[in-house]
Order: structure tokens, then C-alpha cells, then sequence
């Protein structure tokens, strides 16, 4: 690493500059499997920290509250053009500063408090905005939720159909954080129909999947999509709202002034910088290799007698059932990141266990794709996964610092995308 990558913030506070350094080397001698997690370009990272991050542009492009917007009009303009361009939609909006921001602004648009709503349930794989109790859109709204089947962990459409028509939402939420197969969005888009319902994808985890081709679009089926920025789209924490040009005006409205003040200028700028990556070649084979190397690891995993919901992936993420290897997720996850393999416990469908101790581990594999690692490494992370949770049932710590300094030679071959090497 640089002796001093960041000179002004070890000048001003060199505490903070050493965690940051700190964290630089641990981003690089670590095995990042957290499939909501990447490494973002280093042109991602300069976009981010540019002046842009002086300016406030209340409003949206040609209709601003503040005046000296002659730049940031542009910077916006051209990040919602590449949206369109790249998912192939009539209307984009880059403004909502995360994900749940952004799913918000889908209720203000168009749902009152009280109203029904339906997505998928937390422990089957949802996220917590789409309806779920803890969160306010489980309090504001009334919200219902349907699941996976139990014999094979895949949507269960039938249910999802019956709950439509008898309860009569008037949003629907299809996508999730924890769903390792591909999301039929036509069976979704009949039952929308069908009920009456206003149709969202919230494609947050797959974006990349699908701008690179490697994960059917759900353009054709949906009236919004909702998507974070960063994970597989390789972009900064931000979120993008996209919808035909009927819901637009709702849509932006719900945004500014509905939830939000002024837009953070140098994510826009990044987010811009992102979709321009993406609209690449390259970024197409990245796509396939990121869906190529998860199923590649699966399949190993599978051989080392692992449980993983639904048998396997088609997209970037695995959940994993530990409850046959004898290992709690929340054990087995705290043992993995002491091996320098770096995953987040989780609930699986039907989970016996509490969301805070569950028996699932989730990983996923866009982070180790941007590194460049490729099919024929997936069997040695198999290898290191079932070493790791099988020194976590022991209680061996001598294994698991072995597996760390293994990891730690193999990244060291594999530099990451946009830290100071």
C-alpha cells in the first residue's frame, strides 16, 4: 500500500486517516463474499469525492430552487439519460440517497397510510421496506407477505396470486435480499394486473445482473423499478427510482419535495460515472462472470454437503443452510470473518431459529469477480468455507488463522479495483 494515500486527511486528523487506511487493508487481504458488497472503479471514487460535494440544487434539472446549477444540471441530465439508455426505460430518477429512501418514495406515490401492501416476507428473503412490521412501512401501511414453498425454497406463485386477489394491495414488491433464483417478473406482472395492483421491482441486488444481460429485465412486466447503486451495478450508496412516463411526475413529486431536500451532487456524479461502466463490453462479461463463478461455487459447495436453499443459484447470491453441519449462521459467520472470509449470517425460509442468531449464512460473489478471480478458484473458497465452519464447530482458532494467511496470498494476486495498491 501508499505510505500516504489520503495526505490532507492524515495532515487534518490522522486517526481517522489510519482507520481508513486500516480498512484499505483489510478491503484488500480479505475474501469479500457479503453479496451486497463490491469494489467500486477508481474513477467511482474520484467522482465521489470531487467540489460537487459543495453545492445544494434543491429541485430537479431546468427547475432548481437555487441558483449556479449550470454544471449539476448536466451531471444530472446525463446520469438519468444513461439510466434510461441502460435499462431501457421512459423515465429515471437518481436522486433518492439509498435504497429505502427510494422504496419510500413508491408509497408517498402511491399509497395513503392504512393501505395495503404486499412483498415478500423478511425471513423468506424480503427487505424490510416491503411491508415488513418492524419497518414503518409495516406500521404506516398494512402489510402482507408471501413466501417461498417449503420443498423447494422457490416462490410460491400460487400463494402469491391468492393473497393478491383477496387482499387487494395497492402496491406489490417482487425482489428481495436473500433470493438465489431468478425472478419470474411476467408471472408477477399478470397477477398485478389481475388484482389491480401497481407492479415494483425492487432489483437492487441483480441491477448489474441486468444491465449486463446475465438476468431477464423486468422493463416489460413492471410499472417501477427501484434499485440501489452500488452491489452488482458497481456504483456508489445511492438509488435509482425508474418507471414508464405515466407514474413519472408521481414518482419525482414523492421524491422532492416529498422526502428529501437537496440531492447529493457527487453521488450523481458517481452514479453517472457507474452507468457509463457498465454500458461497456466489459461490463457485460463481468455480468456473466459474476453469475458463472456463484453457480460454479455452489456446485462445489454442494459436494462438500452443504444445504443451500432452493439447491443452488442462478444469479450472484447463496444462502446456506447450516443446520446440517451442526454450526449456527451468526457462529459460522464470526468464525469465516477470523479466516479472512467476509459473509453475513442470515435467517433461511422456515428458519427455527431468531433473525439474530439464525441458521443461515448468505454469500455471494460479485466482490471476488471484480477482483478478477475467476471458475477454477471457486472449489479453493469451498474449500476455505467448509475448513472455516468446520473450525467453528471445534473451536479450532489455529485452523482458522491457517485459512487467513492462505486467503491473504491468494488476494494479494488479485488486487482490488480502487484501492491504493
Amino acid at each position: 500500500m501508499n505510505a500516504t494515500p489520503h495526505p490532507a486527511l492524515a495532515a487534518t486528523d490522522p486517526e481517522l486517516a489510519a482507520l481508513v487506511g486500516a480498512e484499505e487493508r483489510l478491503q484488500a487481504e480479505t475474501l469479500r463474499l457479503i453479496p451486497s458488497e463490491n469494489y467500486v472503479s477508481q474513477a467511482v471514487l474520484e467522482a465521489s469525492g470531487t467540489v460537487l460535494q459543495n453545492k445544494y440544487s434543491e429541485g430537479y434539472p431546468g427547475r432548481r430552487y437555487y441558483e449556479g446549477q449550470q454544471n449539476i444540471d448536466q451531471i444530472e441530465t446525463l446520469a438519468i439519460e444513461r439510466a434510461k439508455g441502460l435499462f431501457g426505460v421512459d423515465h429515471a430518477n437518481v436522486q433518492p440517497y439509498s435504497g429505502s429512501p427510494a422504496n419510500l418514495a413508491i408509497y408517498l406515490a402511491f399509497a395513503e397510510p392504512g393501505d395495503t401492501v404486499m412483498g415478500m416476507a423478511l425471513p423468506m428473503g424480503g427487505h424490510l421496506t416491503h411491508g415488513w412490521g418492524v419497518s414503518a412501512t409495516g406500521k404506516w401501511f398494512r402489510g402482507v407477505q408471501y413466501g417461498v414453498r417449503k420443498d423447494n425454497g422457490l416462490i410460491d406463485f400460487d400463494q402469491v396470486r391468492e393473497l393478491a386477489l383477496k387482499e387487494r394491495p395497492k402496491v406489490i414488491f417482487c425482489g428481495g435480499t436473500a433470493l438465489p433464483r431468478t425472478i419470474d417478473f411476467a408471472a408477477f406482472g399478470e397477477i398485478a394486473r389481475e388484482s389491480g395492483a401497481v407492479l415494483v421491482a425492487d432489483v437492487a441486488h441483480i441491477a448489474g445482473l441486468i444491465a449486463g444481460g446475465a438476468h431477464p429485465s423486468p422493463v416489460p412486466h413492471v410499472d417501477v423499478i427501484s434499485t440501489t447503486t452500488h452491489k452488482t451495478l458497481r456504483g456508489p450508496r445511492g438509488a435509482m427510482l425508474m418507471s414508464r412516463e405515466e407514474h413519472a411526475k408521481a414518482l419525482d413529486k414523492a421524491v422532492f419535495p416529498g422526502l428529501q431536500g437537496g440531492p447529493h451532487n457527487q453521488t450523481t456524479a458517481a452514479i453517472a460515472v457507474a452507468l457509463r461502466e457498465a454500458a461497456q463490453p466489459s461490463f457485460r462479461d463481468y455480468a456473466q462472470a459474476v453469475v458463472a463463478n456463484a453457480k460454479a461455487l455452489a456446485e462445489a459447495l454442494l459436494a462438500r454437503g452443504f444445504d443451500l436453499v432452493s439447491g443452488g443459484t442462478d444469479n450472484h447470491l447463496i444462502l446456506m443452510d447450516l443446520t446440517p453441519k451442526e454450526v449456527p449462521g451468526k457462529v459460522a459467520a464470526k468464525a469465516l470473518d477470523r479466516a479472512g472470509i467476509v459473509v453475513n449470517y442470515n435467517t433461511v425460509p422456515y428458519d427455527p431459529r431468531k433473525p439474530f442468531d439464525p441458521s443461515g449464512v448468505r454469500i455471494g460473489t460479485p466482490s471476488l469477480t471484480s477482483r478478477g478471480l475467476g471458475t477454477e478458484h471457486m472449489a479453493q473458497v469451498a474449500d476455505w468455507i467448509d475448513r472455516g465452519v468446520a473450525a467453528a464447530g471445534a473451536g479450532d482458532e489455529d485452523a482458522l488463522l491457517t485459512i487467513r494467511a492462505e486467503v491473504a496470498d491468494l488476494m494479494a494476486a488479485f488486487p482490488a479495483p480502487g484501492l491504493p495498491v
